[in-house]
């Protein structure tokens, strides 16, 4: 069976952050056997605005064709959110490709098996908890890792629509990249984030106010 990966690496060979300038390999598995079938060197222009940096993703994309699996050391913000638009599977790995390309393939036949299993199941979508003066608090850390189709644009888009809070507490175990990039394109929200253990951030959304 044909499976493919992308890496983004450094001249070292090994992996880079996304924000780093790098090659974009793609490696091909073929009788058991990895290797690069085809490269793209890449340097996310950050400086040139959101245009510019969803331009360049959209020429990553034509490059993957149709690999969906991505990996570089560190990768956030655009570039995490338009691979993940496309149904991407994004990776974060130190080292070197060899030493963790059969490895990632194996947990994404188990994330595959997984998400079959859990189709099967009922999913209850969690609702924030009012606390208070216009304050909220929800979790969505547990849909987050039962990876049961339900998307947090599923879980929160229908309450910021509403707008009836002040403020919201997520706890996550990642923030969702379409939620950063609601903050970055000058939407009414305030955005900030903090790690408050092993796998667990926690993302507050605010509504702005004006001090005039």
């Amino acid at each position: 069976m044909t499976r493919e990966i992308a890496v983004h690496t450094s001249r070292r060979g090994e992996t880079a952050a996304i924000n780093e300038s790098g090659t974009i390999l793609v490696y091909r598995r073929q009788m058991g056997i990895w290797g690069v079938e085809r490269q793209l060197a890449f340097t996310l222009k950050q400086d040139k605005g959101l245009r510019e940096m969803r331009s360049q993703m959209a020429e990553v994309i034509e490059f993957l064709e149709n690999c969906k699996i991505f990996v570089a050391s560190s990768i956030t913000g655009v570039p995490y959110y338009e691979l993940e638009r496309i149904g991407c599977s994004v990776w974060e790995f130190a080292g070197k490709p060899v030493d963790f390309l059969e490895y990632i393939i194996e947990k994404e036949d188990e994330a595959e098996q997984e998400q079959l299993t859990a189709q099967a199941k009922p999913v209850i979508i969690p609702i924030p908890e009012h606390i208070g003066n216009g304050h909220y608090r929800l979790s969505i850390k547990a849909v987050q890792e039962a990876d049961s189709g339900v998307t947090t644009k599923q879980i929160l888009m229908p309450f910021l629509k509403r707008g009836n809070f002040y403020q919201l507490e997520i706890i996550c175990n990642h923030v969702p990249p379409w939620l950063e990039l609601e903050a970055m394109t000058g939407s009414s929200l305030v955005y900030e984030a903090e790690k408050i253990g092993p796998g667990e951030i926690k993302a507050i959304l605010r509504k702005r106010v004006c001090t005039e």
